[in-house]
């Protein structure tokens, strides 16, 4: 690095960033013909994740009569995941609306970020079909999840 100063250097995103971890077990049925992990199991990665926000006993913000849709998914694959083993989820709340939120999702294997992705999910009456605010708890329980401010 020749004229990057140490501000300009963005830190590289490990787990303990997020203050929801979870992990998956690595499975030979999720191999594919290249011999790693298939990149469809990705997205399957990132729902135990986001389960820990939705339906967790704890932190759960599910509320009777509603349910989740995911509204927009962005998924950068970084580097291959081999079998065997398992990975990480580090899932934080990115933004919080009315009716939705905006999460912040990596996924690590062996302490290496292999993707990263954004998640905006919105709470819908499961009568209606249509989006519903999220309560006053729920907000509450997102906002203690709140990723810290870039700097």
């Amino acid at each position: 690095m020749d004229d990057a100063t140490e501000a300009d250097v963005v830190r590289e995103q490990v787990l303990e960033d997020f203050p929801l971890r979870a992990f998956d077990k690595l499975r030979y049925a999720d191999t594919d013909r290249q011999g790693h992990i298939n990149n469809a199991v990705f997205s399957t990665f990132l729902e135990t994740g986001r389960a820990e926000i939705l339906y967790s006993r704890e932190r759960g913000i599910r509320e009777p009569g509603c349910a989740f849709v995911i509204a927009r998914l962005l998924l950068e694959f970084r580097a291959e995941v081999n079998w065997p083993g398992e990975v990480w989820i580090g899932t934080r709340v990115a933004a919080i609306g009315t009716s939705s939120l905006k999460l912040e999702q990596a996924i690590f294997q062996d302490g290496r970020r292999v993707a990263n992705a954004e998640t905006v999910i919105v709470q819908i009456d499961e009568a209606t079909r249509r989006s519903r605010a999220l309560s006053e708890a729920a907000s509450e329980k997102l906002a203690a999840l709140l990723a810290p401010p870039a700097s």
